[in-house]
């Protein structure tokens, strides 16, 4: 024979609505959808169970070297006061080079970047290929979504700054380019 138990309202109403508990596993399975969808924080409350999982951002890689090109010349030294003034007219007279301007393309949006439509297809674009407005030069993959980014000014291509697969930021440079003349 049962002893008769005694239990309050609120104890009754609890025993109406199922426990809501997370076992070890359903945990484990959330943090693997939250790695694999590419979700950085995540809140959830049901009844008397709060989680919030907020991954750490991952390290960003080694920043790019700088594309662009500085000229430096050395500073002349002094000239002792007794040797005679020459001055070597031929190298003088020759006007500095202008330096060369490029044009650089850069990110709209944050994402992935990738240099061709599909694994294993050659890239849109390579070092040294002419380019014309709107020519598609990669894709920026954001959200599941491909976007194309083309090129908006004619010219040649001079150097790719980002590698095949690696995450940019919004205004990150992708490309380098020689404008047309």
């Amino acid at each position: 024979m049962q002893a008769p138990s005694l239990q309050t309202e609120e104890q009754n109403e609890t025993k109406a609505e199922p426990a809501v508990y997370m076992n070890q596993k359903e945990l484990k399975e959330l943090i693997e959808f939250l790695i694999e969808k590419d979700i950085a924080e995540f809140e959830l409350e049901r009844g008397d169970v709060k989680v919030k999982i907020k991954r750490a951002a991952e390290p960003s890689p080694a920043p790019l070297p700088d594309s662009r090109y500085i000229a430096v010349h050395p500073a002349p030294g002094p000239v002792p006061a007794s040797a005679p003034a020459v001055v070597d007219l031929a190298v003088n007279a020759a006007p500095p080079e202008p330096e060369e301007t490029l044009h650089i393309v850069r990110s709209p949006i944050v994402g992935t970047f990738y240099e061709s439509p599909s694994p294993g297809s050659p890239p849109f674009v390579n070092v040294g290929d002419p380019l014309q407005v709107g020519q598609v030069l990669c894709i920026v993959e954001a959200m599941k979504l491909m976007n194309e980014i083309e090129c908006d000014m004619a010219g040649e291509l001079v150097k790719k700054l980002v590698a095949n697969g690696q995450p940019i930021e919004y205004g990150q440079e992708l490309f380098a380019l020689r404008p047309a003349k």
